[in-house]
């Protein structure tokens, strides 16, 4: 840590390129990163279906062709018979 300290310009020259680890008594304590990964990590936190949401956004599904894909997926035969 007492070298971070004395070599900070460097590591944050660094952490331009990659993620620069802090250690403090041989335990890593701390990570230094771009502000470009850092950016990119605060904003994969989102939920299902917003990620979905954007996809369907960013996507036009009449040019995938899904025409008949899934249609020997699903078996139609009877289902065995159940006791109760």
């Amino acid at each position: 840590m007492a070298e971070a300290k004395n070599r900070l310009p460097s590591l944050l020259h660094d952490a331009e390129r990659a993620p620069v680890q802090i250690v403090r008594r041989g335990k890593p304590i701390a990570v230094i990163v771009s502000r470009t990964a850092y950016d990119r990590l605060r904003g994969q936190h989102t939920d299902a279906w917003a990620a979905l949401q954007r996809w369907r956004a960013s996507v036009d599904l009449a040019e995938l062709d899904l025409d008949g894909v899934f249609e020997n997926v699903r078996d139609r035969s009877p289902a065995r018979k159940l006791k109760w």
